[in-house]
């Protein structure tokens, strides 16, 4: 039977990443706004990579899906963010939530099904949820948190604040009815919502392009709905920043919803069970040559930032993972007296009696 690359993905033509903007260099971003994100960037990435190492030491309970190569767009949408707005992100939700501020310790405790974890050690990687930053759940039905976003953003709406709910997605959901609705009545009531696609190119193992009638999944289907046709390079925390900055003012001043596809690529395969071997070579070393982290530390050298400072940085950065680390592993399991609560909203089984 001849090869058909149709269904072996590995012979598939490669689908590169967009060239550095060197534009962006001479953006209107503070250079503290800056150097927050370049310690965020180091944040999340060093956080992924302790929590593979630690689901090898069979310390992660259950599966987990890391956002490898993906941090600009948690990095600069955090970054954008007031305190008051709300995130929604999927199971692969690490980087959104610490973005929005989640404690280190007890995010990694929550990975460990420790009792110090965020949710007690009950919610674990695919479920980090901390309402007091802000941060509204991951959620693993996909695309459902679409429309509890519209929700959170009919409620902004409705109490007269300038609160803007914030959903983050994957190429596979603009495929789901879920995700049309979605955009269609945000647009219709004109809500405080920004739905963000990071299009990281394959929905679990499928190319997205062999399901998708479009190009671009998210952004060519925005003018249906009304919108404007959002692409950004979802690897250069720059863009991501001034892209949300704009949607978020937008939402804030009563203009109604964005729809923004930031293009991206996730480093390793869709869960800890996946060595993602089905992508073409040419495919994974053009994006590994984009990762945005030695991107930005050039671009932090070429405004003049001193070499010694970003690698305090890192220093600050690795101590505070190794820190986060000690504090999960002390954490207890869950005992028995904790099955039956937080199971409903008074915290208790009552409600079934």
């Amino acid at each position: 039977m001849p090869t058909d690359p149709r269904y072996d993905y590995a012979l598939r033509e490669p689908r590169l990443p967009r060239p550095v903007n060197r534009s962006l260099e001479n953006a209107d971003i503070d250079l503290d706004v800056r150097l927050g994100m370049y310690r965020k960037l180091h944040e999340l990435r060093q956080f992924g990579k302790r929590a593979h190492d630690l689901f090898l030491q069979n310390l992660v309970k259950g599966t987990t899906h890391l956002s490898l190569g993906m941090e600009a767009i948690a990095t600069g949408f955090g970054a954008a963010m007031k305190t008051g707005d709300y995130t929604f992100a999927t199971y692969r939700g690490h980087a959104h939530s610490l973005a929005r501020g989640m404690d280190l310790g007890a995010a990694m405790a929550e990975l460990l099904g420790r009792e110090n974890g965020v949710l007690g050690g009950k919610g674990g990687s695919m479920h980090l949820t901390d309402v007091s930053k802000g941060m509204m759940g991951s959620y693993a039905i996909i695309g459902a948190h679409l429309c509890v976003a519209n929700g959170a953003a009919w409620s902004a709406q409705m109490r007269g604040t300038d609160q803007v709910a914030v959903a983050f997605f994957g190429d596979g959901t603009t495929n789901i009815g879920a995700f049309h609705e979605a955009l269609n009545l945000a647009k219709i009531w004109r809500l405080p919502v920004v739905f963000v696609c990071e299009n990281n190119l394959y929905m679990e193992y499928t190319p997205i392009d062999v399901v998708t009638a479009v190009a671009n999944p998210a952004a060519d289907r925005a003018r249906a709905y009304g919108l404007e046709a959002i692409l950004i390079d979802g690897n250069d925390p720059d863009d991501v920043y001034l892209a949300a900055q704009k949607a978020l003012s937008r939402a804030r001043s009563g203009g109604g919803p964005s729809l923004i596809e930031a293009l991206t690529y996730r480093s390793g395969g869709h869960s800890r069970a996946d060595p993602g071997k089905y992508r073409p070579e040419g495919e994974v070393q053009a994006w590994a040559a984009r990762d945005p982290i030695p991107m930005y530390h050039d671009r932090l050298l070429s405004l003049g930032t001193p070499e010694a400072r970003l690698s305090s940085i890192e220093r600050q950065v690795a101590d505070a993972i190794n820190a986060a680390t000690e504090f999960a592993k002390s954490g207890r399991e869950p005992g028995e007296g904790s099955l039956l609560t937080d199971v409903f909203a008074d915290g208790g089984s009552r409600w079934r009696n």
